[in-house]
């Protein structure tokens, strides 16, 4: 591998900005770290760079550890958005600049500065100076620069944010085709879709300082598996649905999904639905596609090639609900319709139409929503805007349900509702929190969230888990959440006292869930090992920091009430409690 990042963190202010990366890239590739304004990007490739030092994790280049190793030594070139060409210096000199200090000779230095003048298209512009140059050929300098002294790698940090679009585009595939020529490993640090989409073999998405995906542009577009990713590339749809043994169902419509997944039953899932896989149509017999409602047309925006559309879905309950529209009447989608389409068939605002969908991809997440549950409509619509579960149900593009349930906590109580539980419940902790939690899962609940009064939004989330049935859940609900908070994880290992000697067979643990974590979920996470009672150790881990979450996993309700009492009423970090039943 050409790069091998491994664990890479970085903290300023004690807040992770490059949390647990780690990343292989291989030889001759080109990488594209996309991601928005402060997601990390720009400070993991300056620490690639050895501009930034980091504070845990490595990296080797080549095989070669050089997490330590200065900058000017490690073999790679860097060129930034502004350029940085010495203003008084002239092309030539700018390029052999590199290769001087390195006391190559003359005849050389000449030689790789003319080779490097017809890689880059520069022939015959050797004596002007910097300011004689467009913004697009001073960044063609640059990239000769960077390439004089032959680097192992290339990194590119945002090096056509400062150029107008037609340079940009031409500029791209100089690098392209010059990268290709030479086969040199390149990393390029962007927030344009667009610009990573042409030029990647492979993307990797950056949000909070973590690496959510990889793979190829194609791939991710059309399969992500994160709501962050679905709505970052591109525009998308989410609607929440739900999955049958005959498909997708939304609303009254049932339709196939993109791809096959495990027979977990039935259960809520997040559809991504992409506005070019919408239909319109005058009636649902004219769709091509499966039915999914009916709406009014809100908006029609020209722009060339592509129409773009806002349709208002219709209102009543056999509607489908947008999974971040918190139950709001009236929710839109976005309709991308080619020009043929657009001939096919003409509208324009106000008009009613059929709404079809031509393919759906399902994302792999175990929190489809979220749903405040309380004893009263007023407790629930209160809980609903409690600022962690806001953040939490904002961050991750889903909804906050209401949910009232007047016997909650009541032993022997029935549930007020015979529908299934979906998503995460909400409840309120503080005083018979633990009972309250108990309550719902006895009733169906596979996931229930328990909140203080005034949780902060954690930048630590401890995980642990009590029976290896609830281990694989508990680690994907983990994912799904820290990849939406700029967190660091820590799954936390507990023995009983009695079994302190046994602390190699302690550490296997640690590295088989550490493992199982990377390989099943893309979750890099820290790991620690206690020995003692469970729930008190992990109300000890808790009261060490401020901050904090905890993830729970369960396989067990003996003795739950009693067990977690401490953690869930008395505690000021809110506790998600993952259960799936041992067989």
């Amino acid at each position: 591998m050409s790069i091998t990042l491994d664990q890479v963190t970085k903290h300023y202010g004690g807040v992770p900005v490059v949390n647990d990366v780690s990343l292989d890239i291989g030889d001759g590739e080109f990488f594209v770290l996309l991601g928005p304004s402060g997601s990390g990007k720009s400070t993991l490739l300056r620490a690639i760079a050895g501009l930034t030092g980091v504070d845990h994790g490595r990296i080797a280049l080549h095989g070669r550890d050089v997490t330590h190793v200065a900058a000017r030594k490690r073999g790679v070139g860097l060129v930034f958005q502004n350029y940085a060409l010495f203003r008084h210096m002239t092309v030539a000199e700018n390029i052999e600049f590199a290769l001087r200090v390195r006391h190559v000779r003359a005849r050389e230095r000449r030689r790789r500065r003319q080779e490097l003048l017809r890689l880059v298209a520069l022939e015959g512009l050797d004596q002007r100076l910097p300011a004689q140059l467009s913004g697009g050929q001073q960044q063609r300098v640059a990239v000769a620069r960077a390439l004089a002294h032959k680097p192992e790698v290339l990194l590119l940090d945002e090096p056509f944010g400062a150029l107008d679009a037609k340079i940009r585009e031409e500029l791209r595939r100089t690098i392209r085709q010059v990268q290709r020529e030479l086969g040199i490993t390149t990393v390029l640090v962007t927030h344009d879709q667009e610009e990573a989409f042409a030029m990647a073999d492979r993307i990797g998405i950056m949000n909070h300082g973590r690496l959510l995906e990889m793979g190829a542009p194609h791939d991710l577009y059309s399969r992500p598996a994160t709501r962050f990713v679905a709505t970052f590339l591109g525009a998308a749809n989410l609607l929440l649905a739900r999955r049958t043994p005959d498909g997708i169902q939304m609303g009254v419509s049932t339709v196939a999904a993109a791809e096959r997944s495990p027979d977990l039953g039935e259960h809520e899932v997040v559809a991504v639905v992409r506005p070019e896989e919408v239909e319109l149509a005058a009636s649902r017999d004219a769709l091509k596609s499966g039915y999914l409602a009916r709406g009014v047309v809100d908006e029609v925006m020209f722009s060339g090639a592509l129409e773009s559309l806002r349709v208002r879905l219709a209102n009543g309950a056999q509607a489908p609900l947008l999974a971040h529209a918190n139950g709001a009447a009236g929710a839109s989608l976005q309709v991308t319709r080619t020009q043929p389409e657009q001939r096919g068939f003409e509208v324009r605002p106000g008009q009613e139409v059929a709404i079809g969908v031509r393919r759906v991809h399902v994302l792999p997440t175990p929190l489809s929503s979220f749903t405040a549950c309380a004893v009263s409509a007023a407790l629930a619509e209160a809980l609903s805007r409690q600022p962690l579960l806001a953040e939490l149900a904002a961050r991750m593009h889903t909804r906050i349900a209401r949910r009232v349930e007047p016997h909650l906590g009541v032993p022997d109580a029935p549930s007020a509702t015979d529908e299934p539980s979906v998503g995460a419940t909400a409840i309120a902790g503080g005083s018979d929190g633990s009972r309250r939690a108990e309550w719902l899962l006895r009733r169906g609940a596979r996931e229930v969230l328990v909140l203080p009064e005034q949780p902060a939004v954690p930048q630590r989330v401890l995980i642990h888990w009590m029976g290896d049935a609830s281990r694989s859940a508990t680690l994907a609900v983990s994912a799904s959440v820290l990849r939406h908070v700029a967190a660091e994880a820590v799954y936390v290992g507990i023995f009983p006292e009695e079994r302190a000697g046994e602390q190699r067979h302690g550490l296997r643990e640690l590295l088989d869930a550490r493992s199982e974590a990377q390989l099943a979920h893309g979750l890099e996470m820290r790991t620690e090992l206690r020995f003692g009672d469970v729930a008190s150790e992990l109300a000890r881990r808790l009261a060490e920091a401020p901050a904090q979450m905890l993830i729970v996993g369960l396989s067990d309700l003996a003795g739950f009430a009693a067990s977690f009492r401490v953690l869930l009423e008395t505690g000021q970090w809110p506790v998600l409690i993952v259960y799936r039943a041992s067989p």
